[in-house]
């Protein structure tokens, strides 16, 4: 094909087609230089996720440059994961914003796209970290910048020039964030980007693409996964689109600042994707509410996270790990919580999927799931009413057959396990868990973020309220009423077994509270107690 000295929509496509490849093919790098903010292990895959949310809307090839800047624009805002991929979303924006109206991408076009790709991403966030992915762009904006202030430049040239200021401002990241420099490691965020123009590189000049380097889990992030240091003192990462004014977003940000930090804000024209580490998850939901209408809301609680990257760090490490033993039918199931992950492995599940209310995954993450599982066939337990529809998705994408038990709370899914039989074929179970998914009547204890009315009466913001499938149905000042509330109205004439998931946020004198009054009011009921660590619901119950 020979070197390109412009870029056409179709070459462009290529380069963001490229860029997700190469995120995917270095997913495993990234993730194990992830030290900063906290030692989450995830930026790799958050990168990678939010490059596929871009490609899924790209056009058909053949579209016009407008055509391909908005889907690149809309892709990365809609699809954006975690601190890395915000801000990764604000460059791609940066660069689609200086293409869009023009018919070719030339050289010098390319030099004011990165300029206006790093101002954006320093706009984008609240306190900017130097020796971050923000250092690196700002960097390779600058070198082609100063290198080519007068005279012709080729789109190699540039490119080449970028890539080199990109490698070395990597490489220096050590320097400016002593925690990269205490674990050994460069930045990898910085080093997402610096992959960005690889793929640009390959496509305009047929470069090979780099390998992905072999990444030893560094000292200090084995001494995070093994609780020998803090995690850090904000444990929740908080994110979801906002549908807002752009007014509201200042007085927004300033109500952000005072909750937490990795703040990045990212967006316009009334639609922002918003990114928070903190410890009030709800007080970062309700300044939200409060300048417009969050929506896809996500919570991961980050010392769950590390310790999900010890137990895979650990298999990484091992020179010869325990084998899964293949079963004729898998599951899959979607929870959150340390203690609900134990759980459900305890139960015969083979993969849990991080998600529930607020925090639902992505189709692609629970087909990942399911093509992990050693198993003939597999069962997805989604545990969540809006994750069936996710994961009803699943069964035409999977490389085996798949079937969804539509379980809308986690409580069913443990009396669905309890049915299960991974010997027997796919039929047998789901017939058999959903069954006994079916016999249990759910709810849920969780505070309210605002003033309402609901058929149990006024309720106000900051009130505990009990939730079953037909609605809210109780408003009580405390978690334990609302939780003595919620049993007495689930429990019938043939009820025998009481099941309470503790969440991460209860308080063991509640607790206590309420398994005295099932022993009093109760007392011809089973009760179990089950810590599920899960964040935003003190308690889940189930009766069957």
């Amino acid at each position: 094909m020979g070197v390109l000295q412009t870029l056409a929509p179709s070459d462009l496509r290529r380069v963001v087609s490229t860029y997700r490849d190469v995120l995917r093919r270095h997913q495993d790098e990234l993730n194990r230089l992830n030290v900063y903010p906290v030692p989450d292990g995830d930026t790799g895959t958050n990168m990678a996720l939010t490059l596929e949310s871009v490609v899924d809307e790209l056009p058909d090839d053949g579209s016009a440059m407008p055509e391909v800047c908005e889907a690149i624009r809309h892709g990365s805002l809609m699809g954006a994961r975690g601190n890395s991929g915000v801000i990764l979303s604000q460059i791609l924006r940066g660069l689609a914003d200086t293409f869009s109206p023009l018919e070719a991408v030339s050289a010098h076009d390319v030099i004011a796209g990165l300029r206006r790709a790093a101002d954006a991403a320093y706009q984008a966030v609240l306190r900017p970290v130097e020796g971050t992915i923000l250092t690196v762009v700002r960097l390779a904006a600058e070198a082609v910048e100063h290198g080519f202030v007068s005279g012709e430049a080729s789109l190699a040239d540039v490119l080449d020039r970028a890539a080199a200021a990109a490698h070395d401002a990597v490489a220096r990241t050590p320097d400016l964030l002593p925690v990269l420099r205490d674990a050994g490691v460069v930045d990898a965020g910085g080093r997402g980007f610096e992959l960005l123009l690889a793929a640009c590189l390959s496509v305009v000049a047929e470069r090979p693409v780099p390998e992905p380097e072999a990444v030893a889990t560094p000292p200090a992030v084995a001494a995070h996964l093994h609780h020998e240091v803090d995690v850090g003192e904000l444990r929740y990462e908080v994110m979801y689109l906002l549908h807002a004014a752009d007014a509201t977003i200042p007085q927004f940000k300033r109500a952000w600042g005072e909750l937490g930090d990795s703040i990045v804000v990212v967006g316009g024209d009334g639609l922002w994707n918003c990114h928070v580490h903190t410890n009030d998850i709800g007080a970062a939901i309700e300044a939200g509410i409060a300048a417009g209408r969050p929506a896809t809301i996500r919570v991961t609680d980050l010392h769950e996270q590390v310790e999900q990257l010890e137990e895979e760090a650990w298999v990484r490490d091992q020179s010869a790990p325990p084998p899964i033993e293949p079963v004729a039918t898998g599951v899959v199931a979607v929870a959150v919580g340390d203690g609900l992950r134990r759980l459900l492995h305890s139960l015969g599940v083979q993969h849990v999927v991080a998600g529930g209310q607020s925090m639902n995954p992505s189709t692609a993450q629970i087909l990942e799931a399911v093509h992990a599982c050693e198993a003939e066939s597999v069962i997805v337990l989604p545990n969540n009413k809006n994750i069936v529809p996710v994961a009803r998705q699943v069964p035409d994408l999977a490389d085996r057959p798949v079937s969804v038990v539509p379980t809308t709370a986690v409580v069913e899914a443990l009396s669905a396990l309890v049915a299960y039989d991974a010997a027997a074929p796919l039929a047998e179970n789901i017939a058999a868990m959903d069954e006994a998914a079916g016999r249990v009547r759910a709810g849920e204890v969780t505070r309210a973020v605002r003033d309402s009315v609901a058929e149990c009466g006024p309720i106000s913001a900051g009130d505990w309220i009990a939730i079953t499938r037909d609605g809210v149905c109780v408003s009580e000042k405390s978690p334990a009423d609302a939780t003595i509330a919620l049993v007495d109205r689930l429990i019938d004439d043939d009820a025998e077994l009481v099941t309470i998931v503790v969440g991460v946020e209860a308080d063991a004198a509640d607790t206590a509270r309420i398994t005295e009054h099932l022993e009093l009011a109760h007392p011809d009921v089973e009760v179990e107690v089950h810590e599920g660590d899960q964040p935003l619901y003190p308690y889940l119950v189930g009766v069957e």
